[in-house]
């Protein structure tokens, strides 16, 4: 009954010294030693977090592992550029197009229709993409298939600062020609681009 009694004062001594003002003051200076180990953390997280996003944002703008720049294009947007990467001769009588869209500037950069063809089916593709042979003055417009759904990149996702890798299939031109025009609507035309079998 004793250690009960005890045991009941010192927990209401510790109740009420929690309670008082004074109390919270005299915990605050023992506090101090802790603070720094507490607030370090927190004072870095700051530091940290930019320097681990500006990193990912550097990795994404240069060119990918092994791709090379063919051509490139700026865009109608302040900031944006296109860039070719390979232009290549496949099975079947196609050509598969890797491009990039580089996107330099603060804000992000949305697909939506602009690279379409303007129909609904090509809302976040690069269906308006062609290719253009000035020698044989024709012009290539992406493959598509039965539902008018291009072969090419779908559902692109507005993106920030940074690179979106984009693909685009088309009727390859005659085995005699080596060189063709890209065009990417909203960005330069890039002439000359070579092809690759």
């Amino acid at each position: 009954m004793k250690s009960m009694t005890m045991w009941m004062t010192v927990a209401m001594f510790v109740v009420a010294g929690c309670g008082s003002g004074a109390s919270v003051e005299k915990v605050a200076p023992a506090a101090p030693p802790q603070t720094p180990v507490a607030v370090a953390p927190v004072a870095a997280a700051p530091a940290v977090a930019p320097a681990a996003v500006v990193p990912v944002i550097a990795a994404a703008t240069p060119v990918p592992p092994g791709a090379a720049v063919l051509a490139s294009g700026d865009g109608e947007r302040a900031g944006s550029r296109v860039e070719v990467h390979e232009l290549k001769r496949g099975s079947g009588g196609t050509l598969t197009m890797k491009f990039s869209i580089v996107n330099d500037s603060d804000e992000k950069y949305s697909v939506g229709y602009s690279l379409g063809n303007g129909s609904t089916t090509d809302i976040g593709t690069v269906g308006g993409v062609h290719l253009t042979d000035p020698v044989e003055k024709k012009k290539y417009l992406v493959v598509r298939d039965g539902d008018s759904r291009c072969l090419c990149s779908q559902n692109v996702a507005d993106f920030p600062r940074g690179r979106a890798i984009l693909w685009a299939k088309f009727p390859a031109p005659p085995a005699g020609t080596e060189r063709v025009t890209v065009v990417v609507p909203h960005f330069m035309p890039m002439d000359d681009v070579s092809i690759s079998m």
